[in-house]
C-alpha cells in the first residue's frame, strides 16, 4: 500500500522512459544524417547503424546483473549516465568512424539496460490497475523522445559548437532520470551477479516449460503485429511522387502524432478484452488497412496516410506488448528486470526479419508486393494463432503466470 500512496502520477512515471527514446532518435536518425553530410558512404552508414541495432538483441545477456547487488533505480540511473557519456563521445568523434561505431553500439546497449532496469522496477512498484496506463506512457516517452531526439539533435550539432552540442545532448539524455527521485525504489538484492546469471538460466528454462509464457513468446516472435513497413516507407517516397521534404515531414509527424495517439488509446481498449486477443485483433485491422492502401492512387497524400495509419497501429502494438510483459512478470518477481529485458528483446526479432521479407516483396512487385506481403503474412499468422488459442482454451488468452513469485 505504501507504493500506491507515494507513486507520482502515472504519466510522469512513464515519461522517465524518455532516455531510451532520445537515444534512439540520436543513434538511428541524427547520426546517419550527420555521417551523410560528411560524405560517408551509404554502405558504411548502413553498417554502423546495423551494428548499433544489433545491441537490441545481444544486450539481453547482461540483464541478470540488473536484479542483484544494487537497487534497480541505481542500475537505471547508472546505465542512463553511461548512455549520456557515450552520446558525448559519439558526437565529438564523427570523423572517427570506427570509434563512433563502438560508441553508438554502447549507447544502444546502455540505454536498453537502463530501460530494462526501469521496466523491472516499475513492474514491482506500480499498482496493478495502473499498469496499462503505464504501458501507454512508457511508449509515449519512447516515441516522443525519438521524435525530439531526431528533430533537435541534428539542429544542435549543425548550429552549435560540437563540444557544447555534445554536452547538451548528453544532459538531455540524463535529464529524465530526475523523475527517478520521486518513484519508490525497493531495496537491493544482495546476491552476487554470478548467482543472478545462474538463476536467470534456471528462470529461462522454467519459463520455457510454462504454457502461458510460451504463448507470450510465440506472439512476440511471430509477425502478427509488427508493422515493419514503417521502417521501410521512407525509402518508398518516390513511388508516391513525394519529395524528400514531404517524406521527412510526413515521417516526423506520423511517428510523433500517430505514435502518441496510438499509445494513449491503448488503456481504453485494454479494459474491453484480454491483451493477447487485442494484439491479434490489432494485427488483423492493421493488415486490412495496409491492403486497402494498395487500391489508393500513388500520390503524396496516400504516402502520408500510410505513415499516419501504420504508425498508429504500430504504436498500439508496442503498448500492448509492454502490457503483456507486465502481466508475464507478475508481482514480486525477483528477476523482473531480467524477464522484462528477455521478453522485450523477443519483440525485435520479427520486426527485423519482416523488413527483409517486405523488401523482397518490393523487389518482386513494387509497393503492391511489399504491402501485400506484409499484410497477408500478418493476417495468416493472426488467424493461425487465434485458432490455436481457441483450441488451447480460454486460458490461452488469460494473463501469463509469472515464472517466479517471491519476495522482492
Amino acid at each position: 500500500m505504501r507504493a500506491q500512496r507515494t507513486m507520482p502520477p502515472v504519466w510522469l512515471v512513464g515519461l522517465s522512459n524518455l532516455t531510451l527514446g532520445l537515444t534512439n532518435g540520436i543513434v538511428f536518425f541524427v547520426m546517419p544524417q550527420l555521417l551523410a553530410a560528411r560524405h560517408v558512404s551509404e554502405a558504411t552508414i548502413a553498417s554502423v547503424t546495423a551494428a548499433a541495432m544489433s545491441a537490441n538483441f545481444w544486450a539481453v545477456i547482461f540483464a541478470p546483473i540488473l536484479d542483484v547487488r544494487f537497487s534497480r533505480r541505481w542500475y537505471a540511473t547508472t546505465f542512463a549516465a553511461l548512455a549520456a557519456l557515450f552520446v558525448v563521445i559519439a558526437v565529438t568523434n564523427l570523423q572517427r568512424v570506427a570509434l563512433l561505431s563502438v560508441a553508438l553500439v554502447l549507447i544502444v546497449c546502455a540505454a536498453g539496460l537502463s530501460a530494462a532496469a526501469l521496466g523491472g522496477w516499475l513492474s514491482a512498484v506500480c499498482p496493478h490497475d495502473q499498469k496499462n496506463k503505464l504501458s501507454a506512457w512508457l511508449n509515449v516517452a519512447l516515441i516522443g523522445g525519438t521524435g525530439l531526439g531526431a528533430a533537435a539533435g541534428g539542429e544542435l550539432v549543425l548550429h552549435l559548437p560540437v563540444s557544447f552540442a555534445a554536452a547538451l545532448l548528453g544532459a538531455c539524455v540524463l535529464l529524465p532520470t530526475c523523475i527517478f527521485l520521486f518513484i519508490p525504489a525497493p531495496g537491493p538484492d544482495r546476491r552476487l551477479a554470478g548467482e543472478s546469471f545462474a538463476q536467470f538460466n534456471r528462470e529461462i528454462l522454467s519459463m520455457l516449460r510454462r504454457r502461458n509464457i510460451l504463448i507470450v513468446l510465440l506472439l512476440f516472435l511471430s509477425p502478427c503485429s509488427t508493422f515493419a513497413l514503417t521502417s521501410l516507407l521512407g525509402a518508398f517516397g518516390a513511388d508516391f511522387h513525394a519529395s524528400a521534404g514531404a517524406v521527412s515531414m510526413a515521417g516526423g509527424a506520423g511517428a510523433f502524432i500517430s505514435g502518441i495517439l496510438g499509445s494513449l488509446f491503448f488503456p481504453f481498449i485494454a479494459r474491453r478484452a484480454p491483451l493477447r486477443f487485442l494484439y491479434l485483433g490489432n494485427g488483423v485491422l492493421g493488415a486490412l488497412f495496409t491492403l486497402l492502401l494498395i487500391e489508393f492512387p500513388r500520390a503524396p497524400w496516400t504516402f502520408t496516410l500510410a505513415l499516419l495509419g501504420l504508425y498508429l497501429f504500430q504504436a498500439l502494438a508496442f503498448s500492448i506488448q509492454i502490457g503483456i510483459v507486465f502481466e508475464a512478470i507478475g508481482p514480486n518477481n525477483p528477476l523482473a528486470s531480467t524477464t522484462f529485458a528477455f521478453l522485450t528483446a523477443a519483440t525485435n526479432v520479427p520486426v527485423t526479419y519482416m523488413m527483409v521479407i517486405d523488401g523482397r516483396g518490393y523487389t518482386f512487385a513494387g509497393i503492391t508486393g511489399s504491402f501485400a506481403t506484409d499484410a497477408l503474412i500478418s493476417i495468416a499468422t493472426c488467424a493461425a494463432l487465434g485458432l490455436l488459442f481457441v483450441r488451447l482454451g480460454v486460458g490461452a488468452f488469460a494473463p501469463a503466470t509469472p515464472a517466479i513469485e517471491t519476495a522482492d
